[in-house]
C-alpha cells in the first residue's frame, strides 16, 4: 500500500493552482502539424470511420461506422493517458501507443466535434516503478504539463476562433487538464465557452456533499443533461471491489474531500445501464483475453453493448467511484467477463480498479452527453 501512496503523491506532485509551469528542456512547436495526433481537415485516426458491431444477447448484430461530422459547431481538446513505452521518464514526440489510444478513447468524438489531440512529452510507463520506489517525479510531470499548456495556447490562438469546446482526458491526461482548467481556464475568458470537461480516470476532489471546491474553485460537477460549464468525472471499480485505503485511484488525498463521481448515464444519481463501446482486440496491458461472444470472433474492431454493464456512483468518506456491475446471463451469447483491470506483469493491482476500461464503459453515454450540451449551447447562443 505504501508504494501506491507514493505513486499517488508523485502523480499529484504538480500543484493544481500553480500559475506558471517551470520551463521545459525545449519547447514543442505546435504550429507543426506533426506534433498533433489529431487535427481537423487531414487524414488521421480521428478522421476515419470506426467499424463497430452490435454485441447482442443472441450473437453479433449489424456492423456500422462512426463517421466524423461534416461541420460540427464545437471543438474537443484531448490529452491521452500514460501509454508511452519510451525508455526515458518523458516520452519523445514519435507517436506509437499514443495513436492507438487516441483512436480508442477519442476518435469517436469526431462525430460531434472538431478533434484536437496534441502530442506531449508525457511521463512514461517507465516512470511508474521509480515513483513506486519513492523517487520524486514532479519535474517529469512539469515537463509534460508545460507541453499541454503550450498546445492549449496554440489551439486558443490559432484554431478556436471563439467556438465552444470540450476538454477530454483520462488518467495522466486528466491530471494535466485538471491543472490546466484550474490555472489557465476557469478564471479567464475561455471559461465562458467551456461546454464541459470530461476528466476521467483520476481524482477530481470536491468537499464532501458539494459539487465545487477542492481541485476546481469555479467549475462545478455536471448534475443534469444539457448543463454546460461543468465537469464529468469518475473512476471505475468493480461493484464488489471498491477502492480500499491506500488505493491509487478512487480516493481523495485530503481530509474533508472526496473523489468526485458523476455517472454519465445518470447525472442525477442512481444506477443505470451503460452504453459501452469496447475495443475488441486483446489489451497490451495484460489480463485475460475476452471471449466476447459464443458466436465466434468479433466481426469489427469495436463492439457496442447496451446494458451489459451498469454503473452507479458511490461515496464513502474520501472514496468516490463508479461501481461497475456486469448484468451476467449465462444463457445468452455475450461475455460475462469484462476487461479493464490493471496488471503489473501477472499481478492484478486492485488499487487501480477497472482503470483501463474507464472510457469504454460509458462511451455511448459520453457522446450523448456532449451532444446534449452542444444542443443546449446552440439554443442559447444562436
Amino acid at each position: 500500500m505504501r508504494g501506491m501512496v507514493l505513486l499517488a503523491a508523485a502523480l499529484a506532485a504538480a500543484p493544481a493552482h500553480a500559475q506558471t509551469p517551470p520551463p521545459a528542456a525545449a519547447s514543442v512547436d505546435y504550429a507543426n502539424p506533426a506534433n498533433w495526433v489529431c487535427l481537423p481537415g487531414r487524414d488521421d485516426v480521428c478522421s476515419r470511420p470506426l467499424a463497430t458491431a452490435e454485441l447482442e444477447p443472441a450473437g453479433y448484430g449489424a456492423v456500422s461506422s462512426s463517421a466524423p461530422a461534416a461541420d460540427p459547431p464545437l471543438d474537443c481538446f484531448y490529452v491521452y493517458p500514460t501509454v508511452s513505452r519510451d525508455p526515458g521518464l518523458n516520452s519523445d514526440l514519435t507517436p506509437v501507443e499514443e495513436v492507438v489510444t487516441t483512436q480508442v478513447q477519442f476518435a469517436r468524438f469526431a462525430s460531434v466535434c472538431r478533434t484536437y489531440a496534441p502530442l506531449y512529452r508525457q511521463a512514461t510507463l517507465s516512470m511508474i516503478p521509480r515513483a513506486l520506489a519513492g523517487e520524486d517525479m514532479s519535474a517529469v510531470f512539469n515537463t509534460a504539463y508545460a507541453d499541454v499548456v503550450a498546445a492549449w495556447h496554440h489551439y486558443l490562438d490559432h484554431y478556436n476562433h471563439g467556438r465552444p469546446y470540450v476538454l477530454i482526458g483520462h488518467s495522466q491526461g486528466t491530471i494535466h487538464l485538471t491543472r490546466l482548467l484550474a490555472s489557465e481556464i476557469e478564471n479567464g475568458p475561455a471559461a465562458a465557452r467551456l461546454l464541459s470537461a470530461l476528466l476521467i480516470g483520476y481524482a477530481v476532489e470536491v468537499p464532501e456533499g458539494r459539487v465545487v471546491g477542492g481541485s476546481l474553485q469555479r467549475t462545478p460537477l455536471c448534475t443534469s443533461a444539457g448543463q454546460t460549464g461543468c465537469v464529468v468525472t469518475y473512476m471505475s471499480f468493480r461493484a464488489n471491489s471498491p477502492p480500499q485505503p491506500g488505493a491509487l485511484l478512487g480516493r481523495a488525498t485530503r481530509p474533508g474531500m472526496t473523489a468526485a463521481c458523476t455517472n454519465p448515464a445518470a447525472l442525477g444519481g442512481g444506477s443505470a445501464p451503460l452504453d459501452s463501446i469496447w475495443f475488441a482486440r486483446p489489451s497490451q496491458f495484460g489480463g485475460p483475453v475476452i471471449t466476447w461472444s459464443t458466436a465466434g470472433e468479433a466481426p469489427a474492431p469495436f463492439l457496442r453493448t447496451h446494458g451489459l454493464v451498469s454503473g452507479e456512483c458511490r461515496h464513502d468518506g474520501q472514496a468516490g467511484w463508479l461501481a461497475i456491475s456486469v448484468n451476467a446471463d449465462p444463457n445468452d451469447a455475450r461475455t460475462d467477463v469484462i476487461p479493464g483491470d490493471v496488471y503489473f506483469g501477472p499481478q492484478l493491482v486492485p488499487g487501480w480498479g477497472l482503470h483501463l476500461g474507464d472510457t469504454s464503459y460509458a462511451m455511448g453515454d459520453l457522446l450523448r452527453l456532449v451532444a446534449a450540451q452542444r444542443d443546449a449551447w446552440l439554443r442559447t447562443h444562436h
